[in-house]
């Protein structure tokens, strides 16, 4: 094609578009939003890439960190030594307590020697707070537990056996997230205190860690292959503030993904109003391409002039979808803020733009190409005559278009969720949804032509008649509706499965107060001041910490320095804690080997394991472990596998003892109760850390109330996305309905000229938008409940009790909005003469 060709078609492509140019915007309208949802998660993402990457030493604090469960060895010592350690602590959960008003809460203790943090800054109130509290001997407070028990600098905190004074409250330290502090907010001290509280005793869950600030010279990557590994083998860890950003970086991948997931389907429902706008489109175009064919033109070049008006459709919508999806993104760091451990800056980069403008084309084409195929093969003599009913559709054409947008879906799918697999099934699951939409459309128009009920009266019998006539929107409308419908509700039920896990959980026949860290001496008198209160004891829990020293015939030192070796690591550096017990649970489900309830003295001790250690481990009923037990080595058989539900809210274990073994071990206890109200709670807390400070109380209504926090935040977020569907579902429902609009006019006109009155007009239309409305979002909401009720079976494990929500707010909303839309469409034709209309539309 030469130049004055390409001039003619762009020509042709809009003195023909002009005409439509309000039918041409709301195709192009349909894919702004999902593009910029895409494009706003995109260059969000990337933002978020690029400040952990820049401030990953200030997340750190420090340019890298050895960290260790227990007190380092000699040989771990040594290293540190050797490295210079510039800071140091040990952090560990407890309770304290608040002598001005007498409250308790758990708090997590971090006891800090030396000018930490190295990078960042800990912000306090005052500012010199920061500064001042190791040499005064007080205490940083996290500033919302200050301000939850009306505490202010000057006021105490007792932790322990000693009262801190508190010198300021402590707004932010490198690293923490205002989700993850909201269970145990943290409370700085003084390292050189520690001992004097007396806090840690047999079983305290610690963790020692050193800072270090690196030389300019030094390797970070050599240094993490070079010590890690020797590390690991003494049951320590060396952490860069380069791969501890690469870690936070992979967590809020998956965040990204889900989003971009929802934004991918409000673009792909904005695709399904692009095909079904540009199919009513072109019907109405054939007249001018038969027009065309008869002066010459080639089949060629009308197909061109349509697509050309697609290509240029899918740029603009590109720019402008990525032009809002730039001022978007600024949005993101406001309602994430709870979740990132620091402030976003945000910058715009041109690779989320190139896409943005990529994807408005391609997928334009894309869904525009199946009805563009009709022009290829229009005769001008059929058209001419007013029919297209014997139009050629090209079948391999058609086959390959729609394999192409298969293959689209997938291949985009995949590179979001970086999972062939995952992309596969999620390209599966919408074109099952899909298909059942359209499937349930067909048989709705099927069902009412078989059994039309004829004696109904004229307006109810033509409202009816519209769902199944030529160039009707049932299927578009129900696809368009449907699926939007469909994300929401689902994501609605999704959080109601969730939410009532925590309610089920949180009923009186479970314990909702955890007593941890109860030593052997003091068991009995806790027990007392319990049953003391009125309250009984649900569980009592002995818990013997201990270590692999040998799985089957080998050594798990061997198997670190193995490099072959696909064991997981954490079973070979875990410290586990494990308990004995005569039963198995209600959590637990025995799926391998026999149940051992007592181990008399000479025989086989056959211990339980989980099934998730059975698999990391490569483990089956009869091999062999020897666990180092405080020093004393203890060979075990596997006597049985266990399914445990990890998600339960109670104290469940990877590896169950039988009685018999461990009763003389070194062990302390878990005591678990339940209360029924807070001020019985916050009674009974008071008591035990008078008489037991070193006792950490777990108020798991506390933590109830977090998750339930935690939940609404991220389904807010979540429906946020699903907005972009429902939204996009709403303008593909606009642009299907105005589309229409010419065909309809004529039909009402004709109507009108028959003797019909206004009001008959009006209640057919009103009618029939009110089966397409309720049609639609009643699919969407009945296969959300499907789905919901597949993920709370499969994947939650828990009853699924439906919301109203969606039938009492969407059900009627959409089909309001359906029929407001509808009813505007015939105004003119309610206002004006018929002939009058006619020549208007004419």
């Amino acid at each position: 094609m030469n130049k004055a060709s390409v001039l003619w078609l762009f020509k042709m492509a809009w003195r023909d578009g002009k005409a439509s140019l309000s039918r041409l915007m709301l195709f192009m309208a349909s894919i702004i939003l999902g593009i910029a949802a895409v494009v706003s998660i995109q260059m969000f993402s990337e933002n978020l890439k690029q400040n952990i990457k820049n401030q990953s030493k200030a997340l750190m604090g420090a340019d890298f960190i050895i960290d260790s469960r227990q007190l380092p060895n000699k040989k771990v010592q040594a290293i540190i030594d050797s490295l210079n350690v510039a800071a140091s602590e040990v952090n560990f959960v407890s309770m304290a307590a608040f002598p001005k008003n007498e409250g308790t809460k758990l708090v997590k203790v971090r006891a800090i020697e030396g000018d930490f943090p190295f990078y960042g800054t800990l912000e306090t109130e005052p500012i010199n707070a920061a500064k001042q509290y190791q040499d005064l001997g007080g205490a940083l407070v996290d500033a919302t537990l200050m301000l939850q028990f009306n505490l202010k600098p000057g006021d105490s905190i007792k932790l322990g056996k000693l009262t801190f004074p508190i010198n300021g409250a402590l707004k932010s330290i490198p690293g923490s997230t205002a989700v993850f502090t909201s269970v145990a907010p943290p409370v700085l001290i003084p390292f050189r205190f520690i001992d004097d509280t007396e806090l840690l005793q047999l079983g305290s869950r610690k963790e020692y860690q050193y800072f270090f600030v690196a030389p300019p010279t030094m390797d970070l990557e050599l240094l993490d292959k070079t010590i890690d590994p020797i590390l690991d083998d003494e049951n320590a860890d060396l952490d860069t503030h380069t791969s501890t950003s690469e870690r936070l970086g992979r967590r809020y991948d998956n965040v990204s993904r889900f989003l971009n997931l929802a934004a991918f389907i409000a673009l792909l429902l904005g695709c399904v109003g692009i095909a079904s706008s540009v199919h009513i489109y072109i019907k109405e175009k054939l007249k001018n391409v038969a027009v065309l064919k008869c002066i010459g033109a080639t089949r060629k070049q009308t197909f061109l002039i349509y697509l050309t008006q697609v290509i240029c459709i899918g740029f603009i919508g590109g720019i402008l979808g990525a032009g809002i999806g730039i001022v978007l993104q600024y949005a993101f760091p406001y309602f994430l803020q709870e979740f990132l451990p620091f402030d976003v800056q945000i910058s715009i980069t041109v690779q989320p733009l190139i896409m943005g403008v990529s994807l408005g084309i391609l997928m334009s084409v894309l869904f525009a190409l199946l009805p563009l195929l009709g022009t290829w093969y229009v005769s001008p003599l059929e058209v001419l005559r007013g029919t297209d009913e014997n139009l050629v559709k090209p079948r391999k054409a058609r086959l390959l278009t729609l394999a192409a947008i298969i293959l689209f879906i997938f291949l985009f799918s995949f590179w979001l969720l970086k999972d062939a697999l995952f992309g596969l099934a999620f390209t599966v699951g919408i074109l099952i949804v899909f298909a059942i939409m359209a499937g349930i459309s067909s048989f709705f128009m099927n069902l009412i032509k078989k059994y039309f009920p004829n004696n109904w009266g004229f307006t109810k019998r033509q409202s009816l008649l519209n769902l199944f006539r030529p160039n009707n929107q049932t299927m578009v409308l129900i696809l368009a509706i449907g699926l939007g419908t469909f994300l929401i509700s689902t994501l609605y039920f999704t959080k109601d499965i969730l939410l009532a896990k925590t309610a089920i959980e949180n009923s009186s026949d479970n314990a909702n107060i955890i007593l941890l860290d109860v030593q052997n001496a003091q068991k009995e008198a806790v027990i007392n001041t319990v049953l003391s209160k009125g309250f009984e004891i649900i569980d009592n829990i002995p818990i013997v910490t201990m270590r692999l020293h040998q799985i089957k015939n080998e050594l798990v030192n061997d198997i670190r320095k193995d490099t072959t070796s696909t064991m997981n690591q954490w079973i070979l550096n875990h410290e586990f804690r494990v308990t004995y017990r005569d039963s198995i649970l209600d959590s637990e489900e025995l799926v391998a080997g026999i149940w051992t309830r007592k181990i008399e003295h000479g025989e086989p001790i056959l211990i339980s394991i989980s099934d998730n250690i059975a698999k990391d481990a490569d483990l089956e009923i009869g091999d062999s472990l020897i666990f180092n037990v405080q020093g004393v080595l203890m060979k075990t058989v596997i006597g049985s596998i266990r399914k445990v539900d990890w998600g339960r809210m109670q104290l469940n274990f990877s590896i169950v003892f039988p009685t018999g073994v461990l009763e003389n071990a070194p062990q302390f206890n878990v005591l678990t109760t339940h209360v029924p109200n807070e001020s019985s709670s916050a009674a009974l807390q008071q008591d035990l850390v008078k008489k037991f400070p070193n006792i950490s109380v777990l108020d798991l209504r506390q933590v109830y109330t977090v998750i339930e926090d935690i939940l609404s935040k991220i389904s807010w977020i979540i429906n946020f996305m699903a907005f972009f569907s429902i939204l996009t579902g709403i303008i593909v429902l606009i642009g299907s309905v105005r589309n229409s609009k010419h065909q309809r006019i004529k039909e009402s006109v004709l109507l009108r000229t028959l003797g019909a009155k206004r009001k008959q007009i009006l209640q057919i239309t009103a009618l029939e938008y009110i089966y397409l409305g309720m049609l639609g979002s009643l699919v969407g909401i009945l296969l959300s409940l499907l789905s919901s009720q597949l993920l709370a079976v499969f994947l939650f494990k828990e009853p699924f009790i439906p919301s109203l929500i969606p039938f009492l707010v969407f059900l009627p909303g959409i089909t309001l909005l359906v029929l407001v839309i509808g009813l505007s469409n015939i105004s003119s034709v309610l206002k004006s003469p018929p002939l009058e209309v006619l020549r208007k539309e004419g």
